[in-house]
């Protein structure tokens, strides 16, 4: 009894507290389920364990860049400064959940494994649930199950209060897991519309906004279903300028970012407090010091999101075999970017622009109301959620929409994640997820359980299960063909060609 008592003592203390050696043993524990050879297991156990290692170093670099500044606002102005990004957020949940909460960052890793077998059952029994999608995207899992630990940790403080994190997890976990379940079957029609039938959905940070994207650009500024007959110009009919590619540069577009907003923010707090605080020295030069610390978050960046590659990517493929045996009609949820190569390519970077346009006249509202938390454009939300619904409203809606319905986005991007972020803390730390879903939909929920308690996460996990029955309700015969029989699916629908279609 000594010596499995001493052996859970080492796991629970080296290995559940522990990110990078839970991540490794979650990849191991998938792969010997799926009959690797042990070489392939030993392989993806380290690259997951380095890759987490990788992911810390790139989050101390932000962490250590980002806190003079920080502290710069609250002194200077009393105001705090937040960046809308999904690796800010994690890295801004990292930061302080053992601080805030007394919890430690692997558990949203645990959180992460449990909510994934939630959306494996709901997908698995699909004809019960009505969810067709599996959730895929194994590094937007973890800035999700990140950023919920902390939301639902915020909303019900009382789960912190059991000698065992079993009921916290199990509450967090069947929140999230419909939440990806429910999020990324609603992605189906509009990808398959957009697609011609390619056989994916999106599994990403913005799928609520993608069905709503496209709902919306249909009623208002598209056919409303073929009810009516117009012609949509769409932005394909357009020439981009050449310029425009530098956007389609994540780094370079980073840096353009970060330097434009920290440099114009450490200006105005001034060389003085830096030199006081020790970032820098009075014989230092302050446009040098202001540049190389701005362009220093785009290589943290890298750093993480080269982290978070290495290691999802074996916990991912370890996760993926598995469900590929237990859902054989399921159809997968991937990343938002696969869809950039369907539709007009140019409305991805109309999309990414409008949303720029409409985050930026956001912050500026921020400043001049006067609000404690101000939002910093993050490249991810800017680009991401915006190209994506963008590129989604223009083949409903074309160029008008394409471009109203981004800027609309990006005004709720900042504004939703202000709220937000301000409320529940992690401003405090320097960054929110801040893309779209995170922006409306998870707001939605921390108020509702804040305010409910367990109520509440009934009435949430009851919302979201209802969505696919309703949407099965309006269209039993089509809901099942247009994954399984696009072709069969469009000819119901009398839909003969793309053209015809819009």
């Amino acid at each position: 009894m000594d010596i499995l008592k001493a052996i859970w003592e080492f796991f629970a203390t080296y290995i559940l507290r522990q990110a990078p050696y839970m991540i490794g043993f979650l990849t191991l524990l998938g792969y010997a389920l799926m009959g690797k050879k042990w070489y392939d297991i030993l392989g993806g156990t380290l690259k997951a364990i380095i890759g987490m290692l990788i992911l810390n170093v790139g989050s101390s670099g932000l962490s250590n860049t980002f806190r003079p500044i920080l502290a710069g606002l609250r002194e200077r102005f009393n105001l705090t400064a937040c960046v809308i990004d999904p690796y800010y957020g994690q890295n801004a949940v990292t930061a302080g959940v053992e601080e805030v909460f007394g919890k430690g960052f692997s558990q949203a890793m645990t959180l992460l494994l449990i909510a994934f077998i939630v959306n494996i059952l709901l997908v698995r029994f699909n004809k019960i649930t009505k969810c067709r999608t599996l959730f895929t995207t194994g590094h937007v899992q973890v800035q999700q199950a990140a950023t919920a630990y902390w939301l639902i940790m915020f909303a019900l403080p009382g789960l912190l209060g059991y000698t065992t994190d079993v009921p916290m997890l199990i509450v967090m976990s069947v929140v999230l897991g419909a939440y990806w379940a429910v999020g990324s079957n609603l992605t189906v029609k509009p990808m398959q519309e957009l697609s011609d039938g390619a056989g994916f959905a999106i599994a990403h940070q913005q799928m609520f906004g993608i069905r709503l994207g496209h709902w919306a650009a249909d009623k208002f500024f598209g056919t409303n279903g073929g009810k009516r007959k117009k012609e949509i110009k769409k932005v394909g009919d357009m020439e981009m300028p050449g310029f425009f590619s530098i956007f389609n540069e994540n780094m370079v577009c980073t840096a353009i970012l970060m330097t434009a907003f920290f440099g114009t923010i450490m200006a105005v707090i001034g060389k003085d407090f830096f030199v006081a605080s020790g970032a820098t020295t009075e014989a230092d030069n302050f446009v040098m010091y202001c540049l190389t610390t701005s362009l220093n978050f785009a290589v943290y960046l890298a750093i993480l999101q080269l982290g978070v590659r290495t290691f999802v990517t074996e916990l991912t493929a370890s996760f993926q075999g598995i469900a590929d045996k237990l859902l054989p009609s399921s159809i997968p949820g991937v990343d938002c970017a696969v869809c950039y190569g369907f539709g007009d390519a140019n409305a991805v970077t109309f999309g990414f622009l409008a949303g720029l346009v409409g985050q930026l006249i956001a912050i500026a509202i921020l400043i001049f109301t006067g609000s404690p938390t101000i939002i910093i454009c993050g490249f991810v939300p800017v680009f991401f959620d915006n190209a994506t619904i963008g590129l989604v409203a223009n083949e409903k809606g074309g160029l008008k929409a394409c471009l109203i319905i981004p800027f609309i986005s990006g005004l709720i991007q900042v504004f939703g994640s202000a709220f937000i972020a301000g409320w529940v803390g992690l401003a405090n730390y320097g960054g929110y997820l801040g893309m779209f879903d995170w922006a409306t939909v998870w707001p939605a929920f921390t108020v509702v359980m804040k305010y409910l308690g367990y109520v509440g996460v009934a009435v949430v996990v009851i919302a979201l299960l209802a969505i696919p029955q309703i949407e099965y309700l309006m269209d039993k015969k089509g809901y099942y063909l247009i994954t399984e029989d696009y072709e069969a699916y469009k000819e119901y629908k009398g839909i003969k060609t793309e053209d015809e279609a819009y």
